[in-house]
């Protein structure tokens, strides 16, 4: 479809218009002209850019979508149409799912499930079979099918002789392992984190140790193997400082930071709200200060939405037994602004790199390019609700509140979304 965008401000350090306020026209799916003055042709949809900016489509790197087998909780549909209220134009979908997407099969499924979406949909096959973490699962059949890399979720995997082997095996291949960090004997059984306010709620604490040990052994393995590595959702300052040291010494270590934990702290947790229950656990504004610190200086390569969709039972319970997570992927912008992060950082960390991270094409801003790209207005004001939530499920604590950043349009495989 036809589309001329007026009086856009560009952000996209691989197009030479970036940081240049342009209009862009896009015909039959392709980028054909951008210019400081284009005037709109019969049949063309225009729109009015003035204040938005426009970046390469949103990719998010961690997401959970229940299709197949927990649709209760999201399906692609859904889950797409979340996506695209919330800037996305691709999804790394990963495999905690029933069945549990370890072979061909459900990679199959997933990809001609989501065929002729506006939104690309990538599967993450498992690492091992049922993310037991014991044997490792159909990962080469998987990546000639169409998986883009392998994790087991939020499930850490604490046979150090089976991650080994794994990363050792996908060397083959080219491979990616995607490693949630947490030592579960360390972390036992406790839920949020510890600090002096999980001795005041009474509760156990999982303490950064965890995260860090983890990923310290993750590292060594990477290097002996010279294999690369990612690291999934790290919330702690000392986690920047160690793999901030392993880039420095050449380890093959890539890292992403959900977006909630650049402005969510553990003292939301008084009330006990489980909508506030996510793993890792929420840490400190000293920990969030370091995160964001990481981002600007290179060390966190993407920032991921880790939308986790759960059914009403799962989460309006007390908090010991409310399942972990929070909706996320229609409020990741607003959350990036709120952190003060600037539009440049935004499109690296939340266009470019999880794209590279995992080989995919990375959409520019360029005449001649196929047209994926997503429009924003970084400070108007609009309210998360129950009539604007495109996901199944509503556990988030930012339902009826009043955001600043908002997606206007997004662009992709020859379809456009407007949101008013």
């Amino acid at each position: 479809m036809n589309l001329l965008v007026k009086g856009i401000t560009i952000v996209d350090s691989n197009s030479e218009f970036n940081q240049k306020t342009c209009d862009v026209r896009v015909e039959q799916g392709k980028i054909t002209e951008i210019s400081k003055s284009l005037t709109a042709t019969k049949g063309e949809k225009m729109f009015e850019g003035k204040g938005a900016i426009l970046s390469p489509g949103f990719f998010d790197l961690n997401c959970t979508i229940g299709d197949p087998g927990l649709e209760t909780k999201e399906d692609i549909e859904t889950g797409t149409a979340a996506a695209k209220a919330g800037g996305f134009t691709g999804l790394a979908v990963l495999p905690s799912t029933k069945p549990v997407v370890q072979s061909k099969g459900e990679v199959e499924y997933i990809l001609n499930k989501a065929k002729g979406n506006l939104v690309d949909v990538f599967p993450i096959g498992a690492i091992s079979r049922d993310l037991e973490g014991k044997e490792l699962a159909e990962l080469f059949d998987m990546r000639n099918a169409g998986a883009v890399a392998f994790s087991d979720g939020s499930k850490a995997i604490s046979d150090d002789g089976f991650v080994s082997r794994a990363l050792q095996y996908c060397l083959g291949f080219n491979g990616l392992l995607m490693l949630y960090p947490e030592n579960k004997s360390i972390a036992g059984k406790a839920q949020i984190n510890e600090s002096k306010n999980n001795v005041l709620l009474g509760m156990k604490g999982i303490p950064a140790l965890a995260e860090e040990m983890q990923i310290s052994r993750d590292i060594f393995l990477a290097t002996y193997h010279d294999a690369p590595i990612h690291i999934s959702n790290i919330s702690t300052a000392g986690s920047v400082a160690i793999i901030k040291k392993a880039k420095k010494d050449g380890v093959k270590i890539t890292c992403d930071v959900a977006a909630h934990q650049l402005v969510f702290t553990e003292d939301l947790l008084n009330d006990f709200d489980s909508n506030y229950k996510v793993k890792p656990p929420l840490r400190s504004k000293a920990d969030q200060k370091v995160l964001i610190a990481g981002l600007k200086d290179g060390t966190i390569d993407a920032i991921s939405s880790q939308h986790r969709p759960h059914e009403i039972e799962f989460k309006d319970v007390e908090f010991e037994i409310a399942a972990y997570g929070i909706i996320a992927l229609q409020t990741v912008l607003p959350l990036l602004l709120q952190a003060g992060l600037d539009t440049v950082t935004i499109a690296e960390k939340l266009s470019i790199n999880p794209r590279r991270l995992l080989n995919l094409p990375v959409p520019t801003v360029k005449v001649g390019e196929d047209a994926n790209f997503t429009i924003y207005h970084p400070t108007q004001k609009w309210e998360y609700n129950s009539s604007n939530n495109a996901s199944k499920s509503n556990n988030s604590p930012l339902l009826g509140k009043t955001l600043i950043g908002k997606v206007q349009l997004i662009y992709n495989n020859k379809q456009y979304q407007v949101y008013e």
